[in-house]
């Protein structure tokens, strides 16, 4: 069994957690409905919080999404006083109005909670020194970490993003044992230490999120820097990086805080429950979160059900498998659908292959077709890559070799999708 923040609650039989759940289901949605735009959404619906009386009528509840977010901009969905807000954090908005997180100071508890059982989770102890790369500003991903070490009782190096040679420095110099951030940072990170042939002798467990994280790029990381190696889970709707879960030691699949949150896999297309082990859209309802609980929020992230099982590490919360895609991010060329994740799976499970690549959607006369780019070591060729992702894929991308360090990089998230037509690349 694996270190624990709070035994009791990691550990609840099936019958506690859903004897726990209904018990703060019901506030949730009392509280819900202060919101105007929670009240307008379930007259709509001719629902009221009393119709629900079970678990099973949560599916009764009229589903919402990000654009549901982006209407109620900046807090109509806000269920509190504006004078018991503490904190704010949002979405980047590059695709729109931003998505907005407000908190209370219960709201930043319930974070920090979440956060300390990941960080405990994955091997973290009171005292280790933990490097907090993502940045802290709107972007919750700093400060989400950072609550979440402060009440675990750890070591703090609160860097932010950039400057990876001075982060090297900064954990070769006090210690760093855990390291956290995007995972495209933790792939610059490796490329630097190899740059200056250096080591950092004291790491020994990375955490990384916000991004797809296929396990042939985990076993990248295993190998680059000697870690273990977490992919953690949270969103801006639920209340940021962390309060959906993690994954354990056990590495077979993600732990869902179900005392916080009741999660539905749905089909994308009808959003009817699909059976476990079955590809669905992620619906969560928050059942802690005070000033925004999102009800039956339809992430667009793709995932199924892996066992509801107690699991090797003594959690018996529920366990869903990485996230494969989102809805909207399937490509389908040449009659084939795919995801971005499929593709750097087929990538880095080649010898030499870096962790750098572009998915190039190209259209042409209405015929779509694409382009893949990767990073490579002397010796790779581009017979190899099609062949790996011919396998894969089922047809044959075009697509070039280049150096490592040849691909242009991005600040925060790596985008790897792009789309090229008449008027260039975007």
């Amino acid at each position: 069994m694996t270190t624990m923040f709070n035994k009791q609650a990691e550990t609840a039989s099936v019958d506690e957690l859903r004897d726990t759940q209904f018990k703060r289901l019901m506030p949730v949605l009392q509280q819900a409905i202060k919101s105007p735009a929670y009240a307008r959404s379930f007259k709509a619906a001719g629902l009221s919080p009393q119709d629900v009386r079970s678990l099973d009528d949560v599916a009764k509840l009229p589903l919402m999404d990000k654009e549901d977010f982006r209407k109620s901009y900046p807090l109509d969905l806000c269920c509190v006083d504006r004078r018991q807000l503490v904190e704010m954090h949002m979405s980047s908005g590059s695709t729109g109005t931003p998505v907005v997180m407000p908190y209370t100071m219960p709201d930043l508890q319930q974070w920090a909670q979440c956060m300390a059982r990941c960080l405990a989770m994955a091997g973290a102890l009171p005292g280790d020194a933990i490097q907090i790369t993502p940045s802290f500003g709107l972007f919750n991903g700093g400060f989400g970490f950072y609550h979440g070490a402060r009440m675990l009782g750890m070591f703090v190096i609160p860097t932010g993003a950039g400057n990876t040679t001075r982060q090297i420095r900064l954990a070769r110099d006090f210690g760093t044992r855990v390291l956290t951030g995007v995972v495209s940072y933790g792939i610059r990170v490796m490329e630097v230490l190899e740059e200056e042939k250096a080591a950092l002798p004291d790491l020994k467990i990375g955490i990384f999120g916000a991004e797809t994280f296929s396990d042939s790029l985990k076993r990248k990381f295993i190998d680059g820097l000697g870690i273990e190696v977490f992919d953690i889970y949270g969103m801006t709707e639920t209340g940021g990086v962390g309060t959906l879960g993690q994954d354990c030691p056990a590495h077979n699949g993600t732990h869902v805080w179900e005392d916080h949150y009741y999660v539905e896999l749905l089909d994308a297309a009808t959003h009817k429950p699909v059976r476990d082990g079955e590809l669905g859209e992620l619906a969560v309802t928050s059942l802690t979160r005070e000033a925004l609980p999102v009800i039956r929020f339809r992430t667009g992230d793709l995932t199924r059900i892996v066992s509801r099982e107690r699991c090797a590490c003594g959690r018996t919360h529920v366990r869903i498998a990485p996230i494969m895609g989102r809805v909207d991010d399937m490509l389908i060329v040449k009659g084939v659908n795919f995801f971005p994740k499929q593709v750097e799976q087929a990538l880095m499970a080649i010898p030499g292959v870096r962790p750098n690549y572009q998915i190039i959607i190209e259209e042409v006369d209405g015929i779509r077709d694409v382009r893949i780019n990767v990073e490579a070591d002397a010796g790779v060729t581009g017979y190899i890559v099609e062949k790996n992702l011919k396998e894969a894929l089922g047809f044959s991308p075009k697509g070039d070799i280049f150096a490592p360090g040849q691909l242009p990089r991005q600040e925060g998230k790596a985008k790897r999708v792009f789309y090229k037509d008449a008027s260039g690349l975007h």
